[in-house]
């Protein structure tokens, strides 16, 4: 049981509020006296914050319970979720994904938005993206215009070119996800993106390896009045939503290998994230490690452990242990030839992939010692339980300390997941108060 603070009247009032709303937002629905029992309140102490909060707009009556008799006791009184609406936003060098939800945390619409061909995050020479959007678990969908060609020309004609027509999509995605769901405005969105994110001052610390387009959406974003948006490097996020939902949710100290596209980490330590003083933690792309033929520098790491974990460089060592094509022909990505070499038992490339990846883990754990390791992102997936554990294995022939290698359970939407964690923490410390 529960029980709330002594302290002057305004502040246990306050305290007992927030202990209230945090009960309703973890277990739903509750009764005045499954409040009276969770908290170790008073029945009057528990009817005056009832009464409180149903004026504050907070709480509003949900129904009966079903195990009472009718009666005061018996009605449930519930979060008001559309109260307020949020958002999680999911930049990445091909495109960008959002998720609006409500005060709870659920999910009411998402969309997908991907980059314009020929745009500065793709490259010359790739064909056209698609724009789409898809259904949340409310139902709510959105169909974006695909950027086109006239578009595209007129950037030669001084107009908006495809970073700019980019941008413009996933603004008006956003608002017609959240007015799909019924949401008039957004309280705060948290987006996370590659790159450096300044702790203090929250900048993204674009060092031209970035698209320019990420720094114009979240100026665009940020010139919205009255949304309050998060900026957080999208590992972190991941890292967020491996504790609270995913694999790590037991653990106070963990460190995230993300291994997608690329690789980056994200620290966890006494159940903080941690960002360090630059807002570069979790770096472990420059980390020099033997095997990459040189050595990584301050604007390039592509001599350091990215070299051997990459999406490329997996696909390299998958096609040199023949898990070079698809049953049709086509090249596989990364993602493709891990799932295959589990599913066909491929031993030598997962056992050198698992040794890989346990040299980045092991320079973790022997300056921080995390006591668990989670292997991330797209190839932490599809290498499942079964890459988890040869790179245990291997890890604990380089480390003296124990450490637990586990797979990712919050999946490839983890960065989103954890935004909408964010978001929400933000939201709810406005109107609940307190931390």
């Amino acid at each position: 049981m529960t029980t709330a603070r002594t302290a002057t009247p305004s502040t246990a009032r306050a305290i007992n509020d927030r202990l209230a709303l945090d009960l309703l937002l973890e277990r739903g629905p509750l009764t005045a006296s499954d409040l009276r029992t969770l908290t170790g309140l008073s029945r009057p102490t528990v009817a005056d914050l009832l009464e409180r909060l149903q004026r504050s707009g907070l709480v509003a009556q949900a129904g009966e319970s079903a195990a009472l008799r009718r009666g005061p006791n018996a009605r449930l009184y519930g979060l008001v979720a559309d109260r307020a609406h949020l958002a999680g936003i999911d930049i990445r060098a091909t495109g960008v994904s959002l998720v609006v939800a409500d005060l709870t945390g659920r999910t009411l619409g998402t969309a997908t938005i991907a980059a314009p061909a020929r745009s500065e995050a793709e490259g010359p020479g790739r064909p056209p993206a698609a724009v789409d959007g898809a259904a949340g678990t409310a139902g709510a969908a959105v169909d974006v215009p695909s950027p086109t060609r006239a578009g595209t020309a007129s950037s030669a004609e001084g107009g908006p070119g495809d970073g700019d027509l980019l941008v413009e999509r996933t603004v008006e995605a956003l608002l017609a996800t959240a007015a799909a769901a019924g949401a008039q405005d957004l309280h705060t969105v948290a987006v996370g993106a590659p790159g450096l994110v300044d702790p203090v001052s929250g900048a993204l610390n674009n060092s031209g390896k970035l698209p320019e387009w990420h720094t114009k959406l979240l100026a665009a974003l940020r010139a919205r009045r009255g949304t309050e948006v998060i900026l957080e490097n999208e590992v972190n996020l991941a890292g967020i939503a491996e504790h609270r939902i995913g694999a790590a949710q037991d653990r106070k100290d963990f460190a995230l290998i993300w291994l997608g596209h690329g690789v980056g980490a994200s620290v966890v330590l006494d159940g903080r994230l941690r960002r360090g003083a630059s807002g570069g933690t979790g770096e472990i792309g420059f980390l020099p490690v033997p095997g990459t033929g040189g050595l990584p520098d301050a604007t390039r790491c592509d001599g350091g452990f990215h070299a051997l974990v990459s999406s490329a460089a997996i696909c390299e060592l998958g096609a040199r242990h023949g898990l070079d094509a698809e049953p049709d022909g086509s090249e596989p990505g990364a993602e493709a030839v891990v799932r295959l070499a589990v599913r066909t038992g491929a031993h030598d490339f997962l056992e050198e992939l698992a040794g890989r990846i346990a040299l980045g883990a092991s320079s973790i754990c022997v300056v921080l010692d995390p006591g668990c390791v989670v292997l991330g992102g797209e190839i932490g997936q599809a290498g499942g339980p079964e890459l988890a554990a040869r790179v245990e294995r291997q890890l604990a022939r380089l480390s003296p300390l124990a450490t637990e290698v586990r797979a990712g359970t919050a999946g490839g939407g983890a960065v989103l997941a954890g935004a909408v964690l964010t978001a929400g923490d933000a939201v709810r410390r406005e109107l609940f108060g307190g931390e």
